[in-house]
Formats: structure tokens, sequence, C-alpha cells
């Protein structure tokens, strides 16, 4: 392999733009057309390829990697802060080579196959999920505009709209009942699909043993199984060396400040690369920690819970079980270790 060529690549829906470096010298920065570059990778010698970060970052890198060559991913945001100049694709892809030649710099190491089907999966069943509720409070809203609510005793808002449809008397439309059976049929189909895509994801945990390991952990069931696998099993952050580095970037450890010799630990922070990953672990551990604060504890583990609980409060003690969970979840995908939480000794006082 030719460790002194480089090869900068800026995608693009219909274009391609590759910039070759060789012996830190721009050799050519022109423009391909995805048939063009795929031939490209296939008649050259193996070089190192480095892809900026994108929707299709995922298939060209395999793509690359299947053909020899030596495939890396690099963040946008690191390109965007090397660029010079005006925002162009010449310009970019010669920053995704300069940002790649920055000393002890972190790659993305991208996805499998599998890995992306699972995520396209999750983020099918998020879209469906926003929209159910959405529907579901589009129409309260606009039936409580003719002082129409939905009540538990009378079916909630399944049975307010069967009456609504109903009751030939109430003075409404055949036009307003037509787009009102419409759209709550449309409620129903997405109800049901959201619950089709969670046989389907719980299906493709079942099928994969490193995933399906996961469900053994506190607060993790299958949306999370797949969220853990995909961003700690491939590396999805970064190339992580140790379970705090991947908990650190999934967000569930304090912000670290430190300057002239004095550190200070901040809260979790507000913004992280990936919001609904933390979002559905904390929610998780918040179930957990709910149930566990009105019984006694059954393991070392929920001791240990449990006294934070009592220390700092349940929304803490959720982000805590969430930052172990993620620990734990690395330390069971890069070692093939499988969990089980320590039962507690009948001599322990609580």
């Amino acid at each position: 392999m030719n460790h002194n060529t480089i090869v900068g690549v800026d995608l693009a829906k219909e274009v391609i733009q590759v910039c070759i470096v060789k012996q830190n010298k721009v050799h050519s920065n022109i423009e391909m057309t995805q048939e063009e570059f795929t031939s490209w990778l296939a008649s050259n010698k193996p070089v190192t390829v480095v892809f900026e970060a994108c929707g299709m970052s995922n298939y060209w890198k395999q793509t690359a990697s299947r053909l020899g060559h030596n495939a890396k991913i690099i963040s946008a945001k690191l390109v965007a802060q090397i660029r010079q100049n005006q925002k162009t694709d010449k310009n970019d892809a010669l920053a995704i080579v300069q940002a790649s030649q920055l000393t002890d710099i972190n790659f993305i190491q991208g996805k499998t196959l599998k890995q992306q089907e699972r995520q396209s999966m999750i983020r099918i069943r998020d879209l469906a999920l926003k929209n159910k509720v959405a529907y579901s409070h589009q129409l309260k809203a606009l039936l409580l505009e003719f002082n129409l609510r939905p009540t538990k005793k009378q079916g909630g808002l399944k049975g307010l709209v069967e009456r609504v449809l109903e009751d030939a008397d109430n003075g409404f439309s055949a036009p307003f009942r037509a787009v009102l059976k419409a759209a709550w049929t449309h409620y129903e189909a997405t109800i049901d699909a959201v619950n089709q895509f969670d046989k389907s994801i719980e299906q493709s945990v079942n099928n994969e043993p490193d995933c399906h390991n996961l469900l053994a952990l506190e607060s993790v069931g299958p949306i999370n199984a797949v969220n853990l696998y995909i961003s700690i099993g491939c590396g999805e952050m970064g190339h992580f060396k140790k379970g705090r580095d991947a908990s650190a970037c999934i967000g569930v450890t304090p912000i670290l400040h430190s300057s002239g010799g004095k550190t200070k630990l901040g809260s979790i922070g507000k913004y992280v690369k990936n919001q609904s990953v933390r979002k559905n672990l904390i929610s998780g551990a918040m179930a957990v920690v709910n149930k566990l604060a009105n019984r006694d504890s059954k393991t070392t583990k929920e001791v240990w819970l449990k006294g934070i609980i009592e220390r700092r409060g349940k929304k803490c003690a959720a982000v805590a079980l969430a930052n172990k969970t993620v620990r734990t979840a690395f330390a069971m995908l890069t070692q093939g270790t499988e969990y089980k939480a320590e039962p507690l000794c009948k001599n322990v006082a609580l």
C-alpha cells in the first residue's frame, strides 16, 4: 500500500470530488461521477482514502475497503475547521486530506451493513412514533375546538371519534366526517406500523448474539440494545479505548473544565452527537430507578443505585445508571463477555 498517497473524497448526491495528494503535493483535484469513482477505486493500487462523514460515507468506505484500499471516515466538523477560503467542493476535498494528517487524529470507524440496517430500522420507528404522537395531539386539539373531550371512562380518543362519527344529530357535515374518519384510519395504521417495527427490531436483536446479550443489563430493552450495539460495537462516534470514552461521547458523564491547574466537573451537557441514544438510555434508567425506590435491593448494584437515590435524587441516579450501563456494554462488546448481576448476600445489612 502506498502510504505517501492520500485521497480526500468529498461526497455529494450526484458527483464526487476527489483530491489526490502525493508526497504532500496536490496531484489532482477533480470531479467524478459515482461510476467513474468506483472504476478509479477498482483500477488503482491500494492507497489511503479519507471520506468526510455524511449519509453515504459508510457505503463508500465499505466499497473502498472491499477493493483493497485503506478507507477512513473523518469528522465533518473537523474538516470545516481546517478548510481554507470559501466552501467549495475542491476546498472541502483538500481540507479532508489536510485534516487527516493532523497529529493523533480520531477517525470515525463507520458501520457495517447490518449495523446500517438496524440504525435505519430505529430511525423509521422513531419517525412513525413522532407521527403517532402528532396525530393524536392534532385530533384532540381539533375536537376540543368543538368542546369535545376524550375521557378514559368513555374509551378515550377512540371512543370519542366513534361517537362523533355515529351521532347523526351533532350537526357535523358529511365532508368533515369523511376527513375525520380518514384521519382516524391513518392514526390507527400508524399505531400498527409502530407495533410492527417493534417486533422487527426485537427479532433483529435476537438474531445478533452480541446485541442480544445486552438485554441482560438493567434498563436495556431492544431499542437501547440496538443503540448501544451501533454506538459502541462499531465505534460510530470514534475509536474508544475505554468505557469512559464511550460514555463521555454518548453524553452521560459530567463535562470536564480544566484551566490553570484547576479542574471542575460540570453537568452532563445539553448538546451531544446523538441525543436519541442518551434520551433512551436515561429513560430506561429512570424506569429502573422508579421501581427500585419502592422496593428493597436484591443485588449489589441496586444497593449502589439506591444509595445515589438517597443522596442525590432519582434524576442523578438515572444518569449514573446510564453511565454504568454504557461502560458495562463497552466491556461486553469489546471483551465478548456476558453480564450477570451479583446477588446481594443475606448477611448484608440494608
